[in-house]
């Protein structure tokens, strides 16, 4: 398995973690996956502004209550998905391309 499998596969975790999170409204857990697992696996994949993302979600201020804060991880949520859709699509355009000039 090489690195973009990894890093995928990595990124389908959190996500599934979030998800799961989210469905059941633990904030607690919500807010350890942000900041902790979204923001390594963003670091990992040079993702910067996906990282600054989720630290923010945590670190700059208080939220005025829960539904502004879910609203917040709802927003965090969608940019990781977005972060998979563009990572999934890379590394299988990058294989087609390099096949392409292989004789089958």
């Amino acid at each position: 398995m090489n690195r973009d499998q990894r890093l995928r596969l990595a990124l389908e975790d959190v996500l599934a973690d979030l998800w799961h999170a989210r469905r059941s409204e633990d904030v607690g857990r919500l807010a350890l996956l942000s900041y902790c697992d979204v923001r390594r696996w963003a670091r990992v994949a040079h993702d910067e502004l996906l990282a600054r993302h989720s630290e923010q979600l945590v670190l700059d201020a208080p939220f005025a209550n829960r539904e502004e804060f879910l609203r917040a991880v709802d927003r965090l949520i969608a940019e990781t998905e977005q972060a998979h859709a563009r990572f999934a699509i890379a590394p299988d355009a990058l294989h087609v391309e390099a096949s392409a000039g292989v004789p089958g």
